[in-house]
Order: C-alpha cells, then sequence, then structure tokens
C-alpha cells in the first residue's frame, strides 16, 4: 500500500478523561497492577484484543467486542495468557506486547503466518523473550533462547532490559524491538547518572539473534524537564507533521541509587507524553515534546476520585476506524495501577 494511504497521527490539542476502563480486584489474577496496555485488532472477535500487565501472575488478556466503543465497560475481565511451554521462563514473565506493523498502528503483524509477542523475564535481571502463535488468542509457545539480555559492564542496560514494545518493518524485513535500559552504574550524563534509558535492537526475519543498537533515547539532558530522570516504555506511530511519534512515559526525578524504596529505579512521578524523530528508520535523532501530556496537579478532581493519581504510568494508543483516539493508561501508586482512557476531543 503506497505511504499516502497509510494513517497518519497527529497529536491531539486536547483529550478528555474517559474513566477506569478495568480495575484491579481484591484478590487473584490483576490484584497488584492491571496496566501497561498494547491493543491491536482482532477480526475473530469483532473488535479489540488488549494485552496487559496483570500481575500477579504478570501477564493478561482482555477484549472489547467493538471497534468503536472502546470506553468503561466495554472489555472483559482480563485473564492470563496461555502458553504451551511456560518452564522455558521459570521464573515467569510480565509486560505482553504483540510485534505490530509499523505502518499500521494498532495492527498486529503476521510474519510467516503467525503472531509473535515479547514478554519480560521476571529474574533478578530482566530480560526479554520471545513467542509465537496462529491466533491472537494463544497459545503460545516460547523460543528456547532469550531474545534480548542486559548488557556488559558499564552499559546502559547491564541491570535490565524490561518494558520492550517491538514494530514490524515489512519492506525491510526487519523487526525493530525499543526497550526500557536499566544501568548498574552512572552513565556519562550531566542529568540522572542513574536514570533509565530507551534502548533499541533489530532481528532481520528468519535470522537469529538481534543486533543491540544501545542507547536511543536518554533522559532529556534539561535539569528540570519532565523526562530528564527517567524513560519508560515507548509506543512508535507515523506521524504527521513529523515521520515517527513515540507516546511514552517518563519523570523528572532522577533515581538515587542510595534510596532503598521499592521504586528506586522509577521514582515518581510517572507522566505521559511524546518524543518525535524525522529518520527514515527511527532510532536516532528523538526529540522529546516540551511539555508531558498532563501533570499530576492538572488532573480533574473527578478523575482523581476515580483512582488517577500519583503516577501515570505506560501509554498506548488506539486509532479508531473513524480517526478517533483513545489513549489508555495505567495510574496509581506503584504496584497499585489500575486502567484509564482519554479521548481526543470529539472521539469516544
Amino acid at each position: 500500500m503506497p505511504d499516502i494511504f497509510l494513517p497518519k497521527f497527529a497529536l491531539p490539542a486536547r483529550w478528555i478523561h474517559g474513566g477506569r476502563v478495568l480495575t484491579r480486584p481484591t484478590s487473584g489474577p490483576g490484584s497488584h497492577v492491571v496496566g501497561d496496555p498494547c491493543i491491536v485488532r482482532d477480526p475473530a472477535v469483532g473488535g479489540y484484543r488488549m494485552f496487559l500487565f496483570l500481575y500477579p501472575p504478570g501477564h493478561g488478556q482482555s477484549i472489547c467486542r467493538s471497534l468503536t466503543a472502546v470506553g468503561p465497560g466495554q472489555w472483559s475481565a482480563p485473564v492470563p495468557l496461555e502458553f504451551t511451554n511456560p518452564e522455558v521462563i521459570p521464573d515467569g514473565t510480565h509486560k505482553p506486547y504483540i510485534v505490530q506493523d509499523a505502518h499500521r498502528p494498532n495492527e498486529a503483524a503476521q510474519i510467516d503466518g503467525r503472531y509473535c509477542l515479547v514478554s519480560v523475564g521476571m529474574g533478578q535481571s530482566k530480560y526479554i523473550h520471545r513467542g509465537w502463535a496462529s491466533s491472537l488468542a494463544g497459545p503460545w509457545t516460547w523460543e528456547k533462547q532469550p531474545l534480548i539480555v542486559g548488557g556488559g559492564p558499564g552499559s546502559f542496560d547491564e541491570k535490565h532490559a524490561d518494558a520492550v514494545s517491538a514494530f514490524y518493518f515489512p519492506r525491510r524485513g526487519e523487526i525493530l524491538y525499543c526497550y526500557m535500559g536499566y544501568p548498574r552504574q552512572p552513565q556519562p550524563r550531566a542529568v540522572s547518572p542513574f536514570g533509565n534509558a530507551q534502548g533499541a535492537a533489530i532481528a532481520r526475519v528468519g535470522q537469529p539473534g538481534v543486533v543491540k543498537l544501545g542507547e536511543v533515547l536518554p533522559p532529556c539532558r534539561q535539569k528540570g524537564h519532565w523526562a530528564a530522570g527517567w524513560v519508560g516504555g515507548m509506543q512508535i506511530l507515523p506521524g504527521l507533521k513529523s515521520r515517527w511519534v513515540g507516546l511514552i512515559n517518563a519523570s523528572p526525578t532522577p533515581p538515587d541509587p542510595i534510596n532503598k524504596a521499592i521504586w528506586t529505579e522509577e521514582p515518581p512521578p510517572s507522566l505521559g507524553g511524546f518524543a518525535v524523530c524525522d529518520e527514515e528508520f527511527p532510532i536516532a535523532n528523538w526529540r522529546w515534546s516540551d511539555a508531558p501530556l498532563q501533570r499530576l496537579e492538572d488532573i480533574p478532581a473527578t478523575a482523581r476520585a476515580a483512582g488517577e493519581d500519583g503516577n501515570l504510568w505506560r501509554h498506548h494508543i488506539l486509532i479508531l476506524p473513524d480517526g478517533g483516539v483513545a489513549m489508555f493508561y495505567n495510574a496509581g501508586h506503584y504496584g497499585q495501577e489500575q486502567l484509564y482512557v482519554k479521548f481526543a476531543a470529539g472521539a469516544g
């Protein structure tokens, strides 16, 4: 399909809070975290399938049987994913993400007739692995070897490779993996030397292994900027004014390794926002937006009362058939997160 006919994403000027989409139950799957959404169209259900961080156990899926009504009350209660060989990852997995067509947002890529899922192992050092299935409903079969592991001493991802997202470029025959790298040692940055950064790796379809590209989007160098502390997970979309738009969560607060709180590596607040890139292949020269989507103090009282407070975690955009835009994200204090939605003005 010629590029002129492919969807392009323009940054909306205004968003409307749509409320809570999925609520944490008091016990069982998802009783701690319901978030980190990844949404793809699924013709088998007449709507969408959401893959998410459902903890415990760490992974889950939810279904919406409409292509247009995607707000509260439209999504099924999430259930864990099914795997044919869970023993490959003995410590369990979390934060699943479906490989999507880079030029068609929310379209799961079919590669040699199969769908591809990536997720993050929950060992002491997080790493990324990959699975395959003939249906988006699964079951998924893991490859026996990890896909991406932490780097060597002093590298930006020495401690963890986390929060992966993945995009298929059919013309190149390549999958671009974006992930959150955590350092063990200070990085050569004047601002936030211990801050997590966005890294990237490339896999050639049909060939084993990946080529790691290193750090592609570090914390902003401007002290006090909304993304100057650490960088979270990223969704890449083809842009209208810029060639590529990255939807990402980040924080102005640099990590302090002396602080041993549970959120040491990701101190609050987490905020959602954008970065843009004009390269043909989005692996360099990303630029941060000046301001986040919303600061905590600007959240309306009604949204705060529904639980949107503390942190605004990983964000994901769903582009609707009429061109409307829904943005899903988990909000709440670390480990106590629920899923919410905003709509671009005029959508819903």
